[in-house]
């Protein structure tokens, strides 16, 4: 195997801080977040219209009202739930939940008091009503963000059990262990060395992956991995590393990027019998950090079906850590398959 790549050094990023297991609250500095919860309380706007009318003109008058009083608060409230999302990430979510219901309560109230002053409506809004409004709506966007966790939750189990089934196929440990059994007498250093990789793939796979990890120590795993499969493929798999830009720094969910490089070995290179190269690029993009990884595609292949599975597990998972500000394509490209990911460059919990 050819490998075209920079130098391995020993320094070791700061980790990250713990990600919530469900990521049950929201992240109110997320753009995805906010647009969602803008739709939930228009939407919440529109009930309430018609709720305080019965004459179907009247509805879109209502609503107009409603809304112009409302938009204020909503926009006040994102503002006071981003500067405060540290301190909401060390409570327990009840107490989270209550802190903000009573923040949401205090805003309603000081605006109902502004709006008394300066209302031009013939209908004022009550202030039980203007209260209760915001409050409920509160409640029905958690409860919405909540039950939205939960139906993505079950993602970040199935990486980590996709990846775990990968490591098990029979053909990979067959192969491995025979690898090393060959290396043993001739380059015992290199044996040591491949069990040692093998070791902290398992040890990876098997640790707790709700945590956002450093994208220098996710890189660190994909060349374990690429030193194993370098014995057993030889010449056939060259890879070519373009990451001298990478923020090593930067934060991705785990297990993010060496399933997609597994299957562009196993899809893109094994079926091969002349060399292949797999090219892996990592460079930030404005407020971004963009991944792509191309590998050699066999039209008519059997086994795209792989690749679909682990990226719509990586799709799901960059939803729920990163919402709309993250995103993952595949192409194919003439005889080369080609993944790219876009997620938010940051190096500290969001």
């Amino acid at each position: 195997m050819s490998i075209v790549q920079p130098p391995i050094t020993d320094a070791v990023p700061t980790h990250a801080t713990p990600l919530q297991a469900r990521a049950r609250l929201p992240n109110f500095c997320n753009l995805g977040i906010m647009l969602r919860l803008l739709v939930i309380i228009n939407l919440l706007c529109i009930a309430a219209a018609v709720l305080r009318t019965d004459q179907l003109r009247e509805v879109w008058r209502q609503f107009l009202i409603i809304s112009a009083v409302a938009q204020p608060v909503i926009i006040v409230s994102l503002l006071l739930g981003c500067a405060l999302r540290r301190v909401l990430a060390k409570l327990n979510y009840s107490l989270a939940v209550a802190f903000l219901l009573v923040i949401e309560a205090l805003v309603a109230l000081l605006f109902w008091w502004w709006l008394e002053l300066i209302s031009p409506f013939d209908q004022p809004i009550q202030l039980w009503q203007y209260a209760f409004f915001f409050v409920f709506a509160t409640g029905v966007a958690l409860l919405y963000f909540d039950l939205r966790a939960r139906a993505l939750s079950p993602a970040l189990t199935e990486a980590r059990l996709q990846a775990l089934q990968a490591r098990i196929r029979p053909h990979f440990l067959f192969n491995s262990m025979n690898a090393v059994l060959s290396l043993i007498r001739a380059e015992p250093r290199r044996a040591e060395r491949m069990l040692e990789d093998m070791s902290e793939l398992f040890r990876v796979l098997m640790a707790d992956n709700r945590k956002l990890t450093p994208l220098a120590d996710e890189l660190m795993l994909c060349r374990r991995y690429l030193e194993i499969e370098q014995i057993r493929l030889g010449d056939r798999l060259v890879v070519n590393w373009q990451v001298d830009a990478m923020p090593v720094d930067a934060l991705v969910p785990p297990l993010i990027l060496q399933p997609l490089v597994e299957n562009a070995v196993y899809h893109g290179i094994e079926p091969r019998d002349s060399p292949g190269e797999l090219r892996i690029v990592i460079e930030p993009k404005g407020n971004q950090v963009v991944i792509r990884l191309t590998n050699p595609f066999r039209p008519g292949s059997t086994n795209v079906s792989g690749n679909r599975m682990a990226i719509a597990n990586i799709k799901e998972r960059l939803q729920l850590h990163f919402d709309a500000e993250a995103s993952l394509k595949a192409d194919i490209i003439k005889d080369q398959y080609i993944v790219t990911i876009a997620m938010p460059n940051i190096n500290r919990e969001p």
